[in-house]
């Protein structure tokens, strides 16, 4: 069990992950005292000298010298930032998308489509705001989507809630679990986090005051290792997060996992906290969802969106399903981070909800398809490539090729080979535990897979 004592910004964690960020690659954000510098040393302030160069000024050498004076650089502010915040980034997504655009690499790093969304679900997004409904919202979402959300939680997961008052509509996952956490956990409860773990988990706790202790999830399997979870419990336990199907992995929990986990949290009096936008990104078994799992309603918040599962990912409609006494804190958080979201995007959400099951049989369908595309060729390519049971992403081994850690072979995947993938490492506390692992997903077009495993089994050796 990994443990980090607090969310501080001088833990030792996060001066490894600094040295770690700063070597990534030339494309990597520099800190803002190497760009003040920079700026400085090519556009130095002139000095009074320069400005200068008589004894006798007359009235129009004043102005002159008045403008350049006017003109001087200023000298660089500190950058400011709240310490809970310090140890944070430039998100490692954001860097990625970057620098696949600056080296014309393939993007198989950051998890969107390259391809749109349904018809249908655009239109009715037209339509909406062809239709004036373009104003504020309801803090807490659109009556009509609440209710759809409500109705597809009862057909998924056989659970009947109130879309009034259990249902909370976010502007995206992200925004959801950010309520969630600050709404729900105080400062200093301990929170357990599987980790590798999607980046704003950490980020958000850490706004929130929280303690986080990781338990690591290790391959080929990714299983849950049974007593470092036991052992993560306490009393000060507040909650644990889980996210099925598994953003880096691709992994899915058992049953047998997940009846560990609400028998633990039962026991310990824990909340959960279940990211499940991947839910109907799976391959081998149908997703199971926590808050289904006896005894475990009243003690869950379900987190989903609708950006996968429509490949509408920059619409950021998302949405936190949970009892009345928890939907009251994420409610509050929700009313002073974003209080409503876009509101024709939510009416299109309603109609996406509501699209027949071949809807979505096709879209597994097609992403198994993708999937296999990508995996033959990684595997062709000489990679260690893990089982990805669900989401859009698949995790290999990249050791063979040679390189110290996943920070250098990405560099060298990208100046060389053209193709991106994302380092692991930016998932784990402890960076050493994903050094070896990098993630490629397969949200894209045949075409661009397909150009990436040849460019792949052309140039890595």
């Amino acid at each position: 069990m990994q443990r980090l004592p607090t969310c501080h910004p001088h833990s030792s964690w996060s001066v490894e992950n600094r040295g770690m960020l700063r070597s990534v690659l030339p494309f990597k954000r520099r800190t803002s005292r190497n760009l003040f510098s920079t700026a400085t040393k090519r556009f130095p302030a002139p000095t009074m000298a320069s400005l200068s160069t008589t004894t006798t000024i007359s009235s129009s050498c004043s102005d002159d010298k008045v403008a350049l004076e006017d003109n001087k650089v200023p000298a660089p502010l500190p950058v400011q930032v709240a310490k809970r915040l310090e140890k944070f980034k430039t998100t490692i997504f954001t860097q990625m998308s970057m620098v696949a655009i600056k080296h014309g690499a393939v993007n198989l790093g950051q998890g969107f489509p390259n391809f749109d969304g349904p018809e249908f679900v655009k239109e009715a997004a037209i339509q909406a705001i062809q239709e004036g409904k373009n104003q504020y919202a309801r803090g807490h979402g659109v009556p009509v989507l609440n209710s759809a959300i409500a109705d597809r939680f009862l057909k998924d997961a056989g659970l009947t809630v109130d879309p009034e008052k259990e249902v909370t509509v976010t502007s995206g996952c992200t925004e959801a679990i950010a309520a969630t956490v600050l709404g729900l956990i105080n400062p200093d409860d301990e929170v357990i986090l599987f980790a590798p773990f999607y980046d704003s988990y950490e980020a958000t706790l850490c706004m929130a005051g929280a303690k986080i202790k990781t338990v690591t999830l290790r391959p080929p399997e990714f299983a849950v290792p049974v007593e470092e979870l036991k052992s993560a419990f306490s009393k000060n336990t507040r909650a644990i997060m889980i996210n099925t199907p598994h953003n880096p992995t691709g992994k899915m929990f058992t049953r047998e996992e997940l009846d560990l986990i609400a028998s633990l949290c039962i026991e310990n009096d824990t909340l959960v906290f279940a990211d499940e936008v991947y839910d109907k990104l799976v391959f081998e078994a149908d997703h199971i969802s926590m808050a289904s799992l006896p005894g475990m309603y009243e003690r869950t918040v379900t987190l989903n969106s609708l950006g996968k599962t429509f490949s509408l990912t920059g619409w950021k409609i998302g949405w936190a399903i949970a009892p009345p006494h928890l939907t009251w804190g994420i409610r509050q958080a929700h009313s002073f981070l974003t209080f409503a979201t876009s509101t024709p995007m939510q009416w299109a959400a309603a109609a996406a909800l509501r699209a027949p099951d071949s809807y979505y049989e096709e879209l597994k369908r097609d992403y198994a398809a993708k999937k296999e595309i990508l995996v033959e060729g990684l595997n062709a390519v000489g990679f260690t490539v893990y089982p990805s049971r669900g989401t859009y992403f698949v995790v290999v081994d990249h050791t063979r090729f040679g390189f110290e850690d996943d920070i250098k072979f990405c560099e060298h995947l990208i100046r060389e080979v053209g193709v991106v993938a994302i380092p692991t490492s930016v998932f784990y506390l402890n960076p050493e535990d994903g050094k070896n692992l990098v993630r490629f997903t397969f949200c894209k077009d045949e075409e661009t897979l397909r150009t990436a495993v040849q460019r792949m089994k052309e140039k890595l050796r």
